[in-house]
């Protein structure tokens, strides 16, 4: 009795654990029936024939993944991040026949975990394989000093254009989210040279940007200070002229009157003209016309 209680808690056990199985979220189960693919379920608790009749393959398809090219970050997880041989996958031939070493990464996603799976052996190492041949391709077309300065943007954006293609092309389930350069660098023998030529032509681009910079500062201010002074130019001389013709216009004014009683303005304007004189003369003596002083009319004594 006890035996065939035992024998059927374990079967039922048995049934229960080889019939449900947890998807992480990261990830889609593609569910086999005796290896022939049956469908794909989303994450969670899901149920699938038991004892073997269907098995389930996990496929990372909402995590990024990484593929290292000529150096090999320690504790990495996928088995197939990096190479065996660092040192000849970063050794590469640029356009001018030179040697430059490359160090890169490349961003991919799983899109389509039927196709991953089914349609290509070793998905993952074909896209290694294709990935070095693409950046070998274009570091290729480029001299060593594109490749170590100028032209790092341009080759990350043309490898992943390309590559995207070849994934496509072999259909391998994949996209390619980022190609990114790393360290780039002149072989060993001649890196010595290449930093000491790299440090003048930053020694070059600093006294341009200096040059520059004093050029802006300079060349502004001295702008600014003839613009005011032609400014201040232009004023005086509009003032010179408003005052010449307002003297003139004045002077025409009195003429006229002049023509119409020239005694009267006569005496006006000497009346006018003493009026303004008398009162800045300090000592004052008044004569006659016949040059007598005319004692009674002012004291002669000066004043204190």
């Amino acid at each position: 009795m006890w035996i065939n209680f035992a024998f059927w808690l374990l079967l039922i056990g048995a049934l229960v654990w080889t019939s449900f199985y947890a998807v992480p979220a990261d990830s889609v189960g593609v569910v086999q029936r005796f290896g022939k693919y049956l469908h794909t379920v989303e994450p969670g608790l899901q149920f699938k024939a038991p004892f073997g009749v269907d098995e389930v393959r996990l496929v990372p398809i909402r995590r990024q993944l990484k593929l290292e090219f000529g150096f090999a970050t320690p504790g990495a997880s996928n088995p197939f991040q990096h190479s065996a041989d660092p040192e000849i996958e970063k050794a590469m031939v640029t356009g001018d026949l030179n040697e430059a070493l490359v160090e890169w990464i490349v961003q991919y996603r799983i899109n389509d975990a039927k196709r991953f799976l089914f349609d290509v052996r070793d998905p993952e190492e074909t896209l290694r394989a294709a990935s070095e041949a693409v950046m070998r391709e274009v570091v290729g077309d480029r001299t060593v000093d594109e490749v170590i300065t100028v032209g790092r943007q341009e080759i990350e954006t043309e490898s992943r254009a390309v590559l995207q293609k070849v994934v496509e092309q072999y259909q391998l389930g994949m996209s390619i989210d980022l190609v990114q350069l790393k360290n780039v660098n002149p072989p060993k023998q001649v890196q010595a040279s290449f930093n000491e030529v790299n440090q003048a032509q930053q020694e070059k681009q600093r006294s341009i940007n200096l040059a520059s910079g004093e050029y802006n500062k300079v060349v502004p201010k001295a702008h600014g200070d003839a613009a005011r002074m032609i400014a201040e130019a232009q004023g005086y001389a509009q003032k010179r002229v408003n005052e010449a013709d307002g003297d003139a216009a004045l002077f025409t004014a009195v003429f006229t009157q002049y023509q119409k009683a020239p005694a009267v303005t006569r005496q006006r304007i000497f009346l006018e003209t003493m009026s303004e004189v008398l009162p800045k003369v300090s000592r004052k003596i008044i004569v006659d016309d016949r040059g007598q002083q005319v004692l009674p009319l002012l004291q002669l004594q000066p004043t204190k």
